[in-house]
């Protein structure tokens, strides 16, 4: 029998969440982010279900772009960091990636490679706002543009940024990074990530960049705003045993029990990615029902107390997080965000599909 640890990703979610971001500018165009495996959740797997409601995909390097491409992903497929070297412009031409453009030293690959060869590719701008993470300084742009604007047959590049602040809309730097970006004169844009899909009006001729959202994460401050979880994260109770007030649970004896308590063993850890800093108290399901976390996650298993529920057996299921126990939710006991409970998974975790 396999160990029971499974993350359940259910694919309508994902589609309702893609519907849902594109209701909010039916003008607009976009773009699936599936780095990071899809956070998490399978990046060929989600991609496929996708490719005929998504405009594009978006991946952080050409190693993501071409295990979709491999997977048999036919649609345009956006690196989000651009080329890493002059060498993968090639790997580019052939596979017909988008790229980011966010440094002089890739201006100069990109004119350079283009001079050699009839390939055209729909080029990113990526411009700093604020965040001063990637872009070029607004006022640098047009002196790009004119680059660009002697290689023929080039389109219109689509210019975009990052706001550093999205996910907290009534925040004062939100005005400033759109200040920023404003002078920045182009027939395509793109600023809004999951965040500013839900919270910002966004020109129709835009680009939407639909990342956590996506996967039902919690975009804002505002919350979920209709998305759906896609995963559950599942397990089972692997021992249970009652300990006597005085007896400690775990490394370091972190938790020491002051009355009578019944607790279970699950099968779970932070080699599975369940993060090791999980606070004594952080909720799990047992049988639908709450009940706290205690003592540290170790690598493989993390003890709950289990002594006022009804009734628990070996065997019975315990789900970390889910459309139930948000993610969000969890993530706050231990002190992170709910990207990293997706994207931290490792690969022992088998991913289970459903429509």
């Amino acid at each position: 029998m396999p160990r029971p640890l499974v993350a359940e990703v259910d694919l309508a979610a994902l589609k309702h969440n893609l519907a849902l971001a594109k209701q909010q500018n039916l003008q607009a165009k976009t773009l699936a982010v599936v780095k990071a495996n899809a956070y998490g959740h399978g990046a060929v797997k989600v991609a496929l279900a996708l490719e005929s409601d998504a405009d594009a995909f978006g991946v952080a390097s050409i190693e993501e772009a071409l295990e979709l491409r491999e997977g048999g992903l036919k649609a345009p497929v956006l690196l989000l960091e651009g080329c890493f070297s002059e060498e993968e412009l090639a790997s580019c031409e052939r596979q017909n990636f988008w790229v980011v453009c966010h440094s002089d030293y890739q201006i100069e690959w990109l004119i350079r490679y283009l001079s050699t060869t009839d390939w055209r590719p729909q080029i990113w701008l990526k411009v700093d706002s604020g965040m001063h993470r990637l872009g070029f300084d607004a006022d640098a742009v047009a002196g790009v543009m004119e680059q660009f604007s002697s290689i023929e047959g080039l389109p219109t590049p689509v210019m975009m940024s990052h706001f550093a602040c999205a996910d907290q809309p009534a925040h004062p730097r939100n005005e400033v990074a759109q200040s920023r970006f404003n002078p920045v004169k182009t027939n395509l844009s793109s600023f809004a990530n999951s965040a500013g899909i839900f919270t910002q009006a966004t020109p129709a001729d835009s680009w939407q960049r639909l990342g956590i959202g996506l996967y039902g994460g919690t975009p804002s401050e505002l919350g979920l705003q209709g998305l759906q979880p896609a995963m559950t994260l599942k397990t089972a109770i692997i021992a249970l045993r009652d300990i006597s007030p005085g007896e400690s649970v775990g490394y370091g004896a972190t938790y020491t029990a002051e009355s009578p308590r019944k607790i279970a063993t699950i099968a779970i850890g932070y080699a599975d990615g369940y993060p090791r800093q999980a606070k004594q108290g952080t909720p799990v399901l047992v049988n639908g029902v709450e009940a706290p976390i205690v003592g540290r996650v170790s690598m493989d298993m993390i003890t709950v107390d289990v002594t006022d529920l009804p009734s628990v057996s070996v065997g019975d299921e315990v789900i970390m997080f889910n459309e139930q126990l948000l993610a969000d939710r969890v993530a706050k006991c231990c002190d992170t965000i709910d990207y990293t409970l997706f994207a931290g998974l490792t690969a022992r975790v088998p991913r289970r599909y459903s429509e």
